[in-house]
């Protein structure tokens, strides 16, 4: 069995994460996983029941795994899974089919400061 890919991707103000794994010799298949936030958005299986009989089979799965993670990626990353995962065409246009409130924004954004810890508490409970 080969070590599974991991991939982290900001597109178009979210975060999805790619999953690539081999289910190994006993159920040949490459599985490629797409989440945001815990939710499976899409999956991708391919069997390499064909490449049981190669001589350096790790090397084969490998490079099959290899191969299908890049393609979700780069799908990703060009629009072609914008309707999968629920966006409005039209890839990088930051549009998304989901309204948000004025001034909202994606969570997380902002988390990130150069401020101590201190001081964010004392603004929060002086905020209340």
């Amino acid at each position: 069995m080969v070590g599974g890919f991991n991939t982290n991707i900001r597109y178009r103000g979210r975060t999805f994460h790619i999953q690539t794994e081999d289910s190994g010799e006993a159920n040949p298949q490459i599985i490629t996983l797409l989440y945001e936030g815990g939710a499976i958005l899409s999956v991708n299986k391919r069997s390499y029941e064909n490449a049981l009989a190669e001589g350096d089979l790790e090397s084969a799965v490998r490079a099959l795994m290899e191969e299908q993670h890049r393609d979700v990626v780069q799908n990703l990353k060009s629009g072609a899974l914008d309707a999968t995962i629920g966006l409005a065409s039209g890839a990088g246009t930051g549009d998304s089919t989901r309204p948000q409130p004025a001034g909202a924004c994606d969570f997380g954004e902002g988390i990130i400061t150069d401020v101590p810890l201190g001081e964010v508490i004392l603004a929060h409970l002086a905020a209340d």
